[in-house]
This record gives C-alpha cells, sequence and structure tokens, in this order.
C-alpha cells in the first residue's frame, strides 16, 4: 500500500481556502468567458505585485494550452521557437506548437536552462528564407530538472533577445516553486521587466486547476481573445478561474503555498545529501533527482510513488520526487527513514 505519494505537484485537489470560496459562491450567477469581476479583480492584483500596470492578463485552464496560445498568437506561420531539449514544449506536450505549424528548435544544455550562447548559435544557423526563422525563446522557471534563472541569467538572455530580434516567453507553471527556494534573487517585477510575457502557474501550487498568462509586450496584444476562443481555452465559467488566482494572491497564498512545498523539499534534500545519496541535477526547488539502483527503487516503490526518469550507468536510476502544498512533514521524514533502511546508512 503506497504510503505517499511523490509522483507530481498536483495529485491533490487544491487549498481549502480555495475549495470553501468556490461553494460559497456556487450559486451566484456571473458573466462568462473571463469577462466577470472575480478575473477583473484578479487580474488587477497579478499586475499589481508583478508591477505591470499596462499589462494583459489572462486566464487558461492548463499549462499545454497555455502555451499552444501563447505561442501560436505570439507567431507568423514561418517562424520557429527555441527551447532547451528538456523544455516542456518538446517533451510533454504531444506535439502541441509543431501542429499549429510551428518548429521547436532544441538545444541540449547540462541544466535545463538556455544562455545567450545558446540562443545565438540557433539564430546564426538560420540565415535565410530556405529555413524557420527563430522569432520566440521559451525558457521555464523553475525548469523540467528543477534548476532555476537568477536573476543575471535572465538578464542576459533577455538583452541577447532583443539584440536578436527574439520575443522572451517564460513558462512559469512552477514559477512559485522558483521564487520560494533559498538560491531565488528575483523579485515579481523583474519578470515584466525582462519577458515579452510569462505566465503564472495555478495548477502545481494550491489551485484546482489554472494558469495565468501575462502579456508585457503590447504587440503581442491584438485579438488575443480571438486566439484563445480558437484553440479551445476560453472557459465558459472563467470566473472558476479568476476566483481562484484572487484567493492565491490575497494574504500571500500563492507564496506560503510554494514555500511550503520548498521546505518539505528542502528536508528530503540535505536529509539525502547527509546520507550520501547522489542527484542527476542539482535543483533548489521542489522538484528532486536522486540516484538509486534498481534494488533500492524497488524497494522504495513499495511504500511511495515516485518517477523513474532514466537509467545511468550498471543499475543506477534517476527518480523524480516531487513536495507540493499539501505534503505532510511526516512524508519527507518516513522517506527518508526508508531510505536509511534500503541503503544501510
Amino acid at each position: 500500500m503506497i504510503k505517499y505519494s511523490f509522483e507530481n505537484d498536483y495529485s491533490e485537489g487544491a487549498h481549502p481556502r480555495i475549495l470553501e470560496a468556490l461553494a460559497e459562491s456556487n450559486l451566484k450567477q456571473r458573466t462568462g468567458y473571463g469577462l466577470d469581476d472575480e478575473c477583473a479583480e484578479a487580474s488587477e492584483k497579478i499586475r499589481e505585485i508583478f508591477g505591470c500596470p499596462g499589462a494583459q492578463v489572462h486566464f487558461l485552464v492548463g499549462g499545454t494550452q497555455t502555451n499552444m496560445t501563447a505561442i501560436a498568437a505570439a507567431l507568423r506561420p514561418h517562424h520557429a521557437v527555441i527551447a532547451a531539449e528538456t523544455g516542456h514544449i518538446n517533451v510533454h506536450e504531444t506535439g502541441a506548437i509543431e501542429a499549429t505549424g510551428h518548429k521547436v528548435l532544441t538545444v541540449r544544455t547540462e541544466d535545463g536552462k538556455l544562455c545567450p550562447a545558446d540562443i545565438e548559435t540557433v539564430a546564426a544557423l538560420h540565415t535565410d528564407e530556405h529555413m524557420v526563422q527563430p522569432r520566440l525563446v521559451y525558457i521555464s522557471d523553475s525548469t523540467e530538472v528543477g534548476t532555476i534563472y537568477h536573476k543575471k541569467e535572465l538578464k542576459a538572455l533577455s538583452d541577447a533577445c532583443r539584440r536578436l530580434g527574439l520575443l522572451l516567453f517564460l513558462d512559469g507553471a512552477r514559477l512559485g516553486a522558483a521564487f520560494a527556494c533559498a538560491e531565488n534573487d528575483l523579485r515579481p517585477e523583474d519578470l515584466p521587466e525582462l519577458c515579452d510575457m510569462f505566465y503564472i502557474g495555478g495548477t502545481k501550487n494550491g489551485a484546482l486547476f489554472g494558469e495565468a498568462l501575462v502579456l508585457v509586450n503590447p504587440a503581442l496584444f491584438e485579438d488575443f481573445r480571438w486566439m484563445i476562443k480558437q484553440k479551445g481555452g476560453m472557459l465558459a465559467k472563467g470566473w472558476l478561474l479568476g476566483l481562484q488566482f484572487k484567493l492565491l494572491f490575497t494574504d500571500g497564498l500563492y507564496w506560503e503555498l510554494a514555500a511550503h512545498a520548498e521546505k518539505q523539499a528542502a528536508e528530503i534534500r540535505d536529509g539525502l545529501k547527509e546520507l550520501g545519496v547522489e542527484f542527476r541535477w542539482d535543483s533548489p526547488t521542489n522538484q528532486l533527482f536522486p540516484i538509486f539502483n534498481e534494488e533500492q527503487v524497488e524497494k522504495l516503490s513499495e511504500n511511495f510513488r515516485m518517477t523513474e526518469m532514466d537509467c545511468l550507468d550498471g543499475n543506477r536510476r534517476v527518480v523524480r520526487l516531487v513536495t507540493s502544498w499539501s505534503t505532510k512533514p511526516e512524508a519527507a521524514e518516513e522517506f527518508l527513514r526508508a531510505v536509511r533502511n534500503v541503503t544501510g546508512y
């Protein structure tokens, strides 16, 4: 019987405060399609917290839908996207970007992050009209391997994009995790200063579902709601999204939930390091990638759900552990106790 799941950070429903608010307002009649007061109030809170009073804010249900809609709206038919090889749009979205007619140009990176040299190399390889034209750079923070962008890195990437005439789009499905970790030096207001658009993930940080897409560059504003509708992303009951984000950004709940997930991850991370366990990536966030042998993974999987990521030399296995806003402290303690038992430390 599985005691705890470390499979992802969206296995649970939603924070009780959100469920209570949804239940309390259940019979209130509202305007549909995101034109309601809840979405308006949530948008204003986001613009205020992220310091972008002129931005457009749009609420969508999930990350793949948000990425596909935002990228398709930003690009002309011959344009392409630059992304890390591990990027979500390349690995986990069933070719959604390519399905809209845009090639994803990937770069192999060791830490899941892009740097100016990466995009300069790709841009230099695409020289004329016989090739797709790179137009947008896609990054994630935190990344798919748990790493984060420091301010100087994001600033350098932003400067390179502007020099090369490229748009910069930040996937913030786990933005809360990035901001909660001890290594983070970004502020919310840095994102609209350095990116053309970004989104704030709710699905993986306490919401029942939902992502908040923030368009900063005015060149992206025109007809965006038409694109949302065409791509199937315009939720009739849009207030369900707005209400959740209004609550997440009231009294710091969004940051509080992310901090809890990071605290539990830190307990596991520090405990595993004390036991001498190696990691595939040095992740400071709520995704951890420890390395165990095949027998150890099999034993641990009897009581803990986790994702097996990769096979290394010999019988070593990389697994992914993810903590969430609702991970209990005892889950971290029990996992470390189980690791001691199976490793003999």
